[in-house]
């Protein structure tokens, strides 16, 4: 079982890394589900990582739901070229018709896109699936269009509760796409993962900073909101979750 963490920083990149986590997602703007990362971001997380781990951006435009426009699609297109000519390792995308079905045109756009930059990067099919129709029906697609692996909660709100379809998809997949957990993943969920056949787990292991003081005054966030508030990557967090991989990982050797 591997361990990816979603982060949103260079210092979150290098926790992860110190950590002995084997992947990033490497993302903006988790609170709002998650956005491309910059250019920058992606520059200096290399630097922090040097090499120890790898950097896996996510590739999605905008917020909002995951039936994109042409426009979009051609933003994500340079999105993927410039973050894999940078280093990235591999990219995670996903697109849905207004029927809930894999958007395979678009799809089959993007890995292109990917393997024109880098011929072996790495593809991955985020969360959208857990919005589609038949995320079961939804990986023999995926094989064909030649993604790596897939993110999901199994079509629940959380990991643990879409435990039965996790273990499902992972058996229906076999060993050519990895299925990993993610979505409200707990650490306690974790062992269950493991059991169930699940080949990587995936946290964004984050703490809200706050500096919210009195007289603070908003600067366009919505009424009740902390303007102060940011997310970060928390160290000890990353580190109970290598160490139960770890112990899992070695009561099966």
């Amino acid at each position: 079982m591997k361990l990816e963490i979603a982060v949103v920083s260079a210092a979150g990149a290098g926790i992860a890394a110190s950590e002995g986590a084997d992947r990033i997602e490497l993302c903006s703007s988790l609170e709002l589900g998650g956005i491309t990362p910059s250019q920058g971001l992606m520059e200096a997380s290399l630097e922090h990582v040097d090499g120890r781990l790898e950097i896996h951006p996510l590739i999605r435009c905008r917020p909002g739901d995951f039936r994109y426009s042409a426009s979009d699609v051609d933003t994500m297109v340079h999105e993927i070229r410039h973050l894999l000519a940078q280093g990235a390792h591999g990219v995670v995308v996903g697109a849905l018709t207004g029927a809930g079905e894999l958007d395979v045109r678009i799809l089959q756009r993007l890995a292109d896109a990917a393997r024109d930059a880098n011929q072996d990067a790495e593809l991955t099919f985020h969360r959208a699936i857990d919005q589609s129709k038949d995320p079961l029906g939804a990986l023999e697609q995926l094989l064909e269009l030649g993604f790596t692996r897939v993110l999901t909660s199994g079509h629940e709100a959380t990991a643990g509760a879409g435990l039965p379809t996790l273990a499902a998809m992972a058996e229906r997949a076999g060993a050519d796409l990895q299925i990993m957990a993610g979505g409200g993943l707990a650490l306690e969920d974790i062992p269950a993962m493991h059991k169930a056949g699940l080949s990587a787990v995936h946290l964004s292991a984050k703490r809200t900073v706050s500096t919210l003081g009195e007289g603070t005054i908003s600067l366009g966030a919505q009424d009740g909101n902390d303007p102060t508030a940011y997310t970060v990557t928390d160290r000890e967090t990353v580190r109970a979750a290598k160490a139960m991989v770890n112990a899992l990982n070695g009561a099966e050797a």
